[in-house]
């Protein structure tokens, strides 16, 4: 079995700043400035996320202060003109709310972020109730792994059973998070497959290839260069 992708509860903040409905904007506001986030879950009942206050959602109350928005412009800017009207983070949050779960892979918690436009989401679990928070930052988590560390995972999972036999004419060579696989295998229709795999290893920037196929009638094959 190959080796389990990181999921979100091994990188997340477990301890979460959080504002109930009624927080009143002022102390939503003094919360951020306390706590340096520029973001807070809205929590309901026994800590059930229902939604997110972001300074994006607080900026109408200074962006329409003192001004008078024509009706045109106040129905092109409905929910901005709303929200500069607004006083608690029941009323100013982004509902419902984007959320993952703890079990969620890394890669699911990035894809959702990369469409949703959004810095960090809030880790719930089966029953909606807040768990922690998950930000861009921490998905980068994985790149801090040694080179010794993705080594050792590449050879053992994924060259270990890819090319069985093969630990002393298959070296793994790791760089700054790059994998270099050099030497001989014995069927090299399997190298994209490889490749496939050592890039889905949580932390590996890229994977390049130096290998050469089997011997043939004793005479040594050419060797090669770098292939990705």
């Amino acid at each position: 079995m190959w080796h389990s992708p990181h999921l979100v509860s091994e990188v997340m903040t477990q301890t979460v700043v959080a504002v109930g409905e009624e927080a009143r904007f002022k102390e939503i506001v003094e919360t951020m400035e306390q706590w340096k986030v520029s973001a807070l879950p809205v929590l309901a009942g026994e800590g059930r996320v229902v939604g997110v206050v972001s300074e994006a959602d607080l900026l109408p109350k200074e962006e329409f202060r003192g001004a008078d928005p024509s009706r045109l412009e106040q129905q092109r800017w409905l929910d901005e003109v709303r929200k500069a009207g607004a006083v608690t983070a029941g009323e100013l949050m982004s509902a419902p709310a984007l959320t993952v779960r703890a079990d969620a892979t890394l890669a699911q918690a990035a894809r959702t972020m990369a469409h949703k436009s959004v810095k960090r989401l809030p880790v719930v679990d089966g029953e909606g109730l807040l768990q922690g928070i998950v930000s861009r930052a921490d998905l980068l988590k994985v790149f801090l792994r040694s080179d010794d560390d993705l080594a050792q995972e590449v050879r053992e999972e994924i060259v270990g059973r890819l090319f069985p036999g093969l630990a002393k004419d298959l070296q793994v060579t790791v760089v700054d998070g790059v994998v270099t696989l050099s030497g001989r295998v014995r069927d090299t229709s399997l190298i994209p497959v490889a490749a496939r795999l050592v890039r889905a290893v949580e932390g590996v920037v890229d994977v390049e290839f130096d290998v050469t196929g089997p011997v043939a009638g004793g005479m040594e094959p050419p060797a090669g260069g770098p292939h990705r």
